[in-house]
């Protein structure tokens, strides 16, 4: 039978120490939020949920700025159970200025109980409870004031129903010995999930068509990536508003020299010429004066013979401690690492094998496939 929440609402400072002073205490928190993030790079907190197996307090962030006493709560040694937590993530530091810690991903979680490494949270709550949530929310305006009852409803068993899964679970990773794993894998995230100047020079290894480029074209390609990264942060603009990572990487391949070459790059408009064309340029021109010692290096072709063998070997490898476990190929290894591992080994570079529990589990049967190859190279 379906839960009815004890919802209580919070739009005051006071009622929000309150509410923290009374989840103090408990063992487990469940977090979620609700957030609006279509004109903006930076999510707009909509609504904060969390619950202790008590009361559902729902806190409205339109009407109050977050409190020492519920940055405290967040920070507490109380795991925090995130569903999926990746844009919650980014709306707690954006509104608390920092993370829940530490954190439990029901969804990463639930990765290595089975083989649905993405198991959406009303599924989930079906799989583990028995109940079934509704979906008519899921798209609703929770900027809007008042909200709905139903919508009060939908907010309050996002949390209410992650402590009973949550339950659920450490029952079960706990019988499979793969707690350690999960706290492994979610304080992972944590590190990972901060934004920096370091992280935005990142962003072009996510082009899955570098190999593609020459050297020069992807210095080209990573300081316009960069250069993006930022711009939308200070101007809180979706990045696609900025400009696409396609029409960026359009420009890379044409490197254009002057505006009128500019213009004829594919997917790149007048407007964006005139507000953004000298920056795009001067990253163009940068990138063809640096050093070709600093450019970075190009990725192999995943079209060829010895690239393709090898990966495949090593997914062999990983799909059979898979099949082992009874969890999902990528949970183990995403496909981007194991190319990274091809890559460094026909380069003859050092192996980037995988840390931790999956380093203990994998990194013997991969670095055995690998000495196969070079055994006969």
């Amino acid at each position: 039978m379906p839960v009815t929440p004890d919802i209580r609402w919070i739009d005051t400072a006071a009622a929000l120490d309150a509410a923290c002073a009374s989840l103090t205490d408990a063992p487990v928190l469940a977090l979620d939020t609700e957030f609006f993030r279509e004109k903006t790079f930076h999510p707009v907190p909509a609504l904060v949920q969390v619950c202790g197996g008590g009361p559902a307090y729902l806190i409205d962030p339109q009407a109050l700025a977050c409190t020492d006493a519920f940055r405290a709560l967040l920070t507490n040694a109380a795991p925090k159970l995130l569903h999926a937590s990746s844009e919650d993530l980014e709306v707690f530091a954006h509104w608390a200025g920092l993370m829940p810690e530490p954190l439990v991903d029901t969804q990463l979680a639930q990765g290595l109980l089975g083989d649905d490494a993405a198991m959406g949270y009303q599924r989930l709550v079906e799989h583990w409870v028995g109940e079934t949530l509704p979906k008519e929310e899921t798209r609703s305006n929770w900027l809007e004031r008042p909200l709905s009852e139903a919508q009060l409803s939908y907010a309050a068993l996002d949390v209410v129903y992650l402590l009973e899964v949550w339950q659920h679970q450490h029952e079960a990773l706990t019988r499979l010995g793969r707690l350690d794993w999960v706290a492994a894998d979610c304080a992972e995230v944590l590190a990972q999930s901060e934004r920096s100047e370091a992280s935005d020079g990142q962003w072009y290894l996510r082009q899955r068509q570098l190999w593609r480029l020459a050297p020069v074209q992807i210095e080209a390609y990573r300081l316009m990536t960069t250069w993006r990264e930022g711009e939308a942060r200070v101007r809180d603009l979706p990045r696609g508003w900025l400009i696409h990572d396609k029409v960026l990487y359009a420009i890379a391949e044409r490197m254009p020299e002057n505006r009128y070459e500019l213009a004829e790059v594919e997917g790149v408009k007048p407007p964006l010429v005139k507000r953004e064309g000298d920056a795009l340029l001067g990253m163009v021109r940068k990138a063809r004066h640096s050093d070709a010692e600093s450019l970075p290096a190009a990725p192999l072709s995943p079209m060829l013979p010895p690239f393709k063998k090898r990966l495949k070997a090593l997914k062999k490898v990983v799909n059979a401690d898979a099949e082992l476990l009874g969890v999902a190929p990528e949970v183990l290894m995403r496909r981007r690492e194991l190319e990274g591992l091809v890559t460094a080994s026909l380069r003859g570079e050092r192996l980037p094998l995988p840390s931790g529990w999956r380093g203990e589990r994998l990194n013997e049967g991969l670095e055995a496939a690998i000495k196969e190859f070079e055994a006969v190279s």
